[in-house]
This record gives C-alpha cells, sequence and structure tokens, in this order.
C-alpha cells in the first residue's frame, strides 16, 4: 500500500496486523480521490473526517493532494499503531489522530466544518449507525453544506439508510468487484 498521488506521492503505508481491518485498496482509491476532486473542484483547504480511519490510508491520501486538516477516528489498537507509523513523517499540525468509537460521543472541534467525511467502516456495520453519525454532526454544525460523504460497503449492502437524510443525496456510486463506493453530496 502506497500514497497515491500528491506531496507524499509514494510514501509507503503499513497495514493494521491481524484481521480487524480491510485496507480500501490502491485502485479504489485513485478512484475515489479522483471522483471527489472533480465533484468538488479539488482537494485545496478540504477539512476532512476519516471516521474509520483503519491505516490511515484515506486521509493521508487527502492531505498528500491538498486537504488542509484530517481527523483519523480509529478504536482499534493494531489500527492506531499502524496511523502513527503511517503519519510519522507529517511534521506539522494537519490532522489529528482521535482514539475510540467514531458512534460514540467523541467531541472534535475541526477548524471548520468537514468538506469530505469518508465512512469505511466494518462490513457488518448496520448503516443505521452511519446514519446517526451523520445526523450528530450536522446537528453539531460540523458539516460543509456542500460537504460530500464517501461510503464503502459490500455489493450486498445497501445504502438506504443514508439516503433517508433529507440532506443528502446520492451523486455517484461505483462498483469495483464486492467493493461499493457511493458519494453523497450534502445539500442544503
Amino acid at each position: 500500500m502506497r500514497v497515491i498521488s500528491g506531496i507524499y506521492r509514494g510514501r509507503r503505508l503499513v497495514a493494521p496486523a491481524g484481521r480487524g481491518t480491510r485496507p480500501t485498496t490502491d485502485r479504489v482509491r485513485e478512484s475515489l480521490m479522483s471522483t471527489i476532486a472533480s465533484a468538488r473542484g479539488g482537494w485545496d483547504d478540504a477539512i476532512v473526517l476519516d471516521a474509520f480511519a483503519g491505516s490511515g490510508a484515506l486521509a493521508i491520501e487527502a492531505l498528500s493532494r491538498g486537504a488542509r486538516w484530517a481527523c483519523l477516528c480509529e478504536q482499534d489498537r493494531a489500527a492506531l499503531q499502524a496511523i502513527k507509523e503511517n503519519t510519522a513523517f507529517i511534521t506539522d499540525d494537519s490532522f489529528q489522530i482521535v482514539r475510540g468509537d467514531v458512534l460514540g460521543r467523541i467531541v472534535v472541534h475541526p477548524p471548520t466544518p468537514y468538506d469530505i467525511v469518508f465512512l469505511d467502516p466494518p462490513y457488518a456495520l448496520d448503516a443505521r449507525l452511519l446514519a446517526t453519525l451523520l445526523q450528530r454532526l450536522e446537528a453539531a454544525e460540523q458539516l460543509a453544506d456542500d460537504a460530500l460523504i464517501a461510503y464503502e460497503h459490500d455489493a450486498g449492502r445497501s445504502y438506504a439508510e443514508l439516503t433517508r437524510l433529507e440532506t443528502l443525496s446520492l451523486a455517484t456510486s461505483k462498483v469495483y468487484g464486492d467493493t461499493v463506493v457511493d458519494l453523497f453530496r450534502r445539500t442544503i
């Protein structure tokens, strides 16, 4: 696994030990990053939430491409260790690592509302919990009016719970084998 593009291009990234995480493949990550860049007109100054960070690859890729700041939330110890290793070369304060369950009451104050939210949870996670997380972020005014939400899930899972949120509309959906990435746009 490596950083695909941007100022950190070519940097090797480690995956967490064990079977607790399923890192997004380089192919899927490249496609997702290009789709987001196209949808928002680039990465410059984006504020990013990587809600189930795993290795941190999505947030690191976003920072490499020009995002201003990223919050990486993770509760698994092995994954947290991988995130620390993977971010060791980043010497500025462009990110924050938060240990804990993002579905709980983690309090993070981003510099400005999140422009991009990565939701790459364990595939078995009930999407209703993700909808609740997004509602909590909306209630705390931590989502930009035009925020993009990328939801990675297995092909057998539905995104219907997220479409029940009146402020979200499905922008694109791409299938990569058994993996699906849905990109939602928040509209106020």
